[in-house]
């Protein structure tokens, strides 16, 4: 792990949020922290558990996972640079579940540096509490994800939406990027069975639109998967995407299962 990964990962969600000055961003350089590898389903909290750091996502994904009914609820994904258990700077037991969807690195920062960090830079607290807000502005759009849209939308949407948070903070430019689903997890962010959730993938596969090969998603289609989803990135506010286009491949039939 690179000296200071952990302030340029948070350096750049914070930058994609709102214009902070080099002053600003030179605040985090001294940010206390502990590197923790995590691995697949391994929780980083659990439900009331009470804690005085925050988390922030280096590599991989999170979830905050509701082990309820038969195959339990995803009901938050958190991307590199997000700092999913913010509020428990004023709350400080956990809301649910931490947990991580695939291999993860996390680092682990006291509340006292958060505190210190918005005492010392007005613009670095409007930059947090922009991020508590952006936090609820995705919570509110998966609400209006699992009741509004079809499988095949609800899916669609939330790649677009994984895409344009982890292009935010300079990954997946070329539009391809890491999975942070198993079709079981895929099902539980989604409301679906594990085998619509499978069927589904098949059918963006067969639309031309995306293809999705062991770990990593490619999409082929960004306007048309767009399209499918009705996505709307304003909720997000992170700025322009790129959205390269790539030339048509002629798609494998499969016949087994396709994410992993």
């Amino acid at each position: 792990m690179q000296a200071g990964f952990a302030f340029s990962k948070l350096a750049d969600r914070l930058a994609s949020l709102t214009d902070l000055t080099a002053q600003d961003l030179e605040l985090l350089a001294d940010m206390p922290s502990a590197i923790a590898n995590i691995e697949a389903h391994q929780p980083v909290l659990r439900r009331h558990d009470e804690t005085d750091r925050c988390c922030i996502v280096l590599q991989g994904y999170l979830s905050r996972y509701v082990a309820e009914g038969q195959h339990g609820q995803i009901t938050s994904i958190h991307v590199p640079g997000d700092v999913p258990d913010l509020h428990t700077l004023y709350q400080p037991h956990a809301k649910g579940n931490l947990v991580a969807l695939g291999s993860a690195v996390v680092a682990l920062v006291p509340h006292s540096f958060f505190n210190e960090l918005s005492a010392r830079s007005t613009a670095m607290s409007r930059a947090l509490l922009l991020m508590k807000l952006m936090d609820l502005a995705i919570q509110r759009d998966w609400t209006l994800n699992l009741g509004s849209r079809d499988a095949l939308a609800r899916v669609a949407h939330l790649i677009c939406e994984i895409t344009a948070r982890v292009q935010a903070v300079g990954l997946a430019r070329d539009l391809n990027l890491p999975s942070p689903f198993t079709q079981s997890d895929l099902a539980a962010a989604c409301g679906i069975s594990p085998v619509h959730a499978n069927r589904t993938i098949q059918e963006l596969r067969r639309r031309g639109l995306l293809r999705w090969r062991g770990k990593i998603i490619t999409i082929v289609d960004w306007p048309g998967l767009v399209r499918l989803a009705g996505f709307d990135p304003a909720y997000l506010r992170t700025g322009p995407l790129v959205h390269r286009a790539r030339p048509p491949q002629c798609q494998p039939v499969s016949t087994g299962v396709a994410i992993a």
